[in-house]
């Protein structure tokens, strides 16, 4: 299993790697199409754009862990640990219930963006435009794992307590000297 982990996220941040790649070449493509050139291309600003929202809600999803996010855990520090236990299921539980509640409308919403279509970025492929809904979906997805991390860790905080490893500060553990 640890394995597969392994390998799954070698491969989502690969994934990452690449998309900010194409997003950073495209940008310098768009430079040097506007002041070399002095004919800019359209295509490229909107690509521009497509990326970063894949970029962030993918990285979001599968590679941001729990500890990467700022917290204000003041409170939840100065706590007893039965406490902290309570407040991390209850914090895991809101985050599963509003998002799996948010996320038939945010569908619903998203599906009817197909509708739409982008500017100037066209399927290679087929040379038709991009329905927005595709450019979209994934901020479904991003709910989907953040409704799947969230039960899991709620779960978990069931059998192993409150995470604590989440809140250390680097440099103020035990091995700081």
């Amino acid at each position: 299993m640890k394995r597969i982990l392994n390998y799954f996220s070698s491969g989502v941040e690969f994934i990452a790697a690449s998309m900010l790649a194409a997003m950073f070449m495209t940008f310098l493509l768009q430079i040097f199409s506007r002041y070399v050139l002095q004919t800019p291309f359209g295509w490229t600003l909107e690509f521009c754009l497509i990326l970063w929202v894949w970029i962030v809600f993918f990285g979001c999803a599968f590679l941001t862990r729990e500890k990467d996010h700022v917290t204000f855990d003041i409170f939840y520090l100065a706590a007893p640990r039965r406490v902290r236990q309570a407040m991390a299921l209850i914090a895991c539980a809101a985050l599963v219930i509003g998002m799996a509640w948010a996320l038939p409308a945010t569908w619903d919403y998203i599906d009817w963006m197909k509708i739409r279509k982008t500017t100037t970025v066209k399927n290679p492929f087929t040379g038709a435009k991009i329905p927005i809904r595709t450019i979209f979906s994934i901020y479904a997805i991003f709910m989907v794992a953040v409704i799947l991390r969230y039960s899991w860790r709620f779960i978990d905080v069931i059998r192993n307590g409150p995470p604590d490893e989440d809140h250390e500060l680097p440099g103020h553990g035990d091995d700081a000297i």
